[in-house]
């Protein structure tokens, strides 16, 4: 944890003996149900228990060669973990409420958003923008035809297989995604609100696992084809393109907690901002905010020293509280019972149908368009396929690419709006 020359080995031990003490403490006070309240209690257990499962799964060799490493076995093992009995039920409501109605979720994706943007190459910004809703699109198209052909060739139907399948797993989550278009159908077809989420849920969680999984496997693909992929950046190189070297020497410059500070305040302040244009466009605030950021970006309103400090701000939320909010993840919006209790055979493959078709689609239109095929995958295609704004971070945690949020992000939420309206047109054709 502390890379610090100056450290000697004697004081990497003690230090080592004091976190391993602090971890008994939080660890014992949890299980005897002596948790504080609210957020020191909340971030307490979810750092240790992040950590620890996050050293598990980077250790462990196949896990963490093909299946995302620390990031999946946080999320599942903590649900798990909160969720069986082991830790007190009152401890995973205090995450629970944490997470959702205290906004920890938010804080960190505004702060992936803001950073990641503000620190890209303006050139690139510009021409990914343009280039990536045909991605998503391609990657609709395959998602589409692949679960349908497995639903025909496996008795459900192809229209059934798109409509009930593939449809709400590309349609954003459960919230922007499933709900509203139960609304939709229901109103629409001879199949109850009931049946629909009946349906419809456990497909979004098998699809959300599977889009985990596919993500560690993208990576690992990445490193055996280098050409494969751009190690976190979505577009292939071009000339205008700020050099490595400029990137790499920025990097490199220390950052102050002062500038840490005004880091945080920057992304807080877009998340303020895309909360109030929310209340007057009816656009979700993360997509709202995303398009704030970008034109301050290529306007190139914020000084170079405040885009630094925002991602630099972004690089400290990812390396330190990522594995936090991952058990959070798993604690709040993961449900083990309901994802077995799903696991047909028949369920399964449509299910991965989805998911595979989104992969390959995304790929083959992201090449042509000029990106790099597994980062496009990963955002148009995985992003897709995953729930929403948790499933971004699981995803991009998995891959080991957390910098691809701000597009992960779009393809949450306007490629899960543009599902809505594609399902509503589609139901509209057929009256």
């Amino acid at each position: 944890m502390f890379t610090n020359d100056v450290i000697t080995i004697k004081d990497k031990r003690t230090i080592n003996i004091i976190f391993a003490l602090s971890a008994a403490v939080i660890l014992f006070a949890t299980i005897q149900n002596k948790m504080p309240p609210g957020i020191i209690g909340a971030i307490g257990v979810m750092t240790v228990v992040g950590y620890i499962l996050n050293v598990l799964g980077n250790k462990t060799p196949i896990v963490s060669q093909f299946f995302g490493g620390g990031a999946i076995v946080i999320i599942f093992g903590s649900s798990y973990i909160f969720h069986s009995g082991i830790i007190p039920h009152e401890t995973a409501n205090t995450i629970t409420t944490f997470v959702k109605d205290g906004g920890f979720l938010s804080f960190f994706i505004a702060s992936l958003v803001t950073g990641s943007i503000l620190g890209m190459d303006t050139n690139v910004l510009k021409k990914a923008a343009l280039k990536y809703i045909p991605v998503i699109l391609g990657g609709v198209i395959c998602a589409f035809l692949f679960t349908g052909l497995v639903g025909s060739v496996l008795g459900e139907g192809f229209f059934e297989s798109v409509m009930l399948i593939a449809l709400p797993i590309m349609g954003g989550g459960m919230g922007a995604g499933a709900v509203p278009l139960v609304e939709i159908m229901s109103g629409n077809s001879s199949m109850s609100a009931e049946m629909l989420m009946s349906k419809m849920v456990p497909a979004l969680a098998i699809g959300n696992a599977i889009a985990i999984v596919m993500a560690g496997l993208l990576d690992k693909l990445g490193k055996f084809y280098p050409s494969l992929t751009g190690n976190g950046q979505l577009m292939r190189s071009t000339g205008e393109a700020q050099s490595e070297g400029e990137q790499k020497q920025e990097q490199e410059q220390p950052i102050s907690i002062n500038i840490l500070g005004i880091g945080a305040l920057l992304a807080i302040t877009m998340y303020f901002v895309g909360t109030m244009l929310s209340s007057v466009i009816n656009m979700h605030t993360y997509a709202l905010m995303i398009i704030f950021v970008a034109l301050v970006k290529v306007m190139g309103f914020i000084p170079r020293e405040l885009e630094k400090a925002a991602h630099g701000w972004y690089q400290f939320v990812v390396d330190n509280l990522t594995p936090a909010l991952l058990v959070g993840i798993g604690v709040a919006y993961t449900d083990l019972n309901q994802i077995i209790a799903s696991l047909n055979l028949v369920y399964f493959l449509m299910v991965f149908a989805t998911v595979f078709g989104a992969i390959v689609g995304t790929a083959i239109v992201g090449r042509l368009m000029g990106f790099h095929p597994i980062e496009a995958a990963l955002t148009a295609g995985l992003c897709m396929a995953n729930m929403g704004g948790t499933g971004d971070v699981a995803v991009l945690a998995a891959s080991k690419r957390m910098e691809l949020m701000p597009f992960a992000q779009i393809s949450s939420r306007i490629g899960g709006a543009f599902m809505l309206i594609l399902a509503t047109l589609i139901l509209e054709m057929l009256k």
